[in-house]
């Protein structure tokens, strides 16, 4: 459970004092963690998989050793194949890859389910980074994958990138995606009362800047809209943040900064009614990211709550901006970051809270000595 973070169940009102940071300090992982693949995914399921070698026919003892080699090889690759992340991706029937929901290029979801269809699920509306350049929904799959071992239906959008579409396209793209889940997920066992938005560095971006347009279209006269920000309980940005010079193409030009830089366009006084529609945002960021400060995310959690948002930041010690997304989350053991998300989305669910409690700890997928040397040579 995290330490404090704010409750959810109403939306901000029009005073709140100092915004909140909370610093997590860093958790070593479990070190004894199995080296092998993660996942829960059910080996019944799989497609069969070829040998990797020819089997031997021969029943002399050298072709008996030579078969129990082969033997080992093959289950081992079964083995690794169905824990994989991709295979988990494309062949697991928990997936549904592709599914329309714009006329747009690129205007497709994946929508990650729980094995289990009891009862409604709380819904995550995940939009992934990528520099607004290499953004793809492919790569919110190991979230899928994570969140839905936890009752969580997760729906990855994707969105047109640049030079495809510029920020204005891509915020178009969101707004269109998230509406067909508004509109959509009860057909697939998610409870639109339930409804949690979440983007992750570029995405983190462009999922504020949809949502503080829409509030912005509900306090307008005439616009008409497809869904609202009511149906969102919370935004939970991880990683994002300020807007780098070098994206002046793509924020199309540097007058339209002002628009496209939520942090700026919460303080302008004409957008104070629309601040007041807000859901609560809860930022979570590493303290040691060099590509966007753990500054942007406390600056804008602090702006949110001058202005009268409902806002906290949640700071982790010498996380990067990888590490919080990638690194964590492959390491197997406990994820803090992941856990804190898991505890909000289930925060007023005393059963759910029950099972997360005893949830087994996920299994690693990389060895140690490669996430310490993603975590020293990453650009980002």
């Amino acid at each position: 459970m995290p330490s404090p973070i704010l409750p959810i169940s109403s939306h901000p009102s029009s005073s709140a004092p100092a915004a909140t940071t909370v610093v997590k300090a860093k958790i070593d992982a479990d070190r004894s963690a199995t080296i092998l693949i993660s996942s829960k995914f059910d080996p019944e399921k799989a497609i069969p998989i070829t040998p990797v070698l020819p089997r031997a026919s021969s029943y002399n003892s050298t072709s008996n050793v030579n078969n129990n080699i082969v033997s080992f090889a093959n289950n081992h690759q079964q083995r690794f194949l169905r824990t994989s992340i991709a295979f988990y991706y494309f062949f697991s029937r928990q997936v549904r890859r592709s599914i329309i929901y714009g006329e747009k290029p690129r205007n497709r979801l994946d929508l990650y389910l729980p094995k289990t269809s009891q009862g409604t699920k709380p819904v995550v509306a995940f939009i992934t980074g990528g520099a607004w350049i290499i953004g793809y929904k492919a790569w919110g799959s190991l979230l899928g994958q994570q969140l839905s071992e936890r009752d969580i239906i997760v729906a990855c959008i994707d969105y047109r990138n640049f030079p495809q579409g510029t920020i204005s396209d891509m915020v178009e793209d969101a707004s269109q995606g998230i509406s067909f889940i508004c509109n959509n997920i009860s057909e697939y066992g998610g409870d639109p009362n339930r409804i949690y938005l979440m983007g992750q560095s570029a995405g983190a971006h462009i999922a504020a800047c949809t949502l503080v347009n829409q509030a912005i279209k509900e306090t307008g006269e005439g616009d008409s809209v497809s869904w609202s920000v009511s149906q969102i309980k919370a935004y939970l940005g991880l990683s994002g943040g300020i807007v780098p010079a070098f994206s002046y193409s793509i924020m199309e030009g540097e007058d339209s900064l002002h628009q496209f830089s939520p942090e700026v366009l919460v303080q302008d006084s004409n957008v104070k009614p629309a601040v007041s529609l807000l859901p609560p945002v809860i930022l979570f960021h590493g303290t040691a990211d060099y590509s966007i400060p753990a500054d942007a995310s406390q600056n804008f959690a602090d702006t949110l709550r001058r202005v009268g948002g409902k806002a906290e930041s949640i700071l982790y010690d010498g996380k990067t901006h990888t590490d919080l997304f990638l690194q964590d989350p492959m390491r197997g053991g406990r994820d803090e970051m992941f856990e804190d998300v898991v505890a909000i989305i289930h925060g007023e669910d005393e059963a759910a809270l029950a099972k997360d409690a005893v949830a087994p700890p996920r299994r690693r997928l990389v060895p140690e000595f490669m996430l310490k040397l993603a975590h020293d040579v990453s650009p980002f």
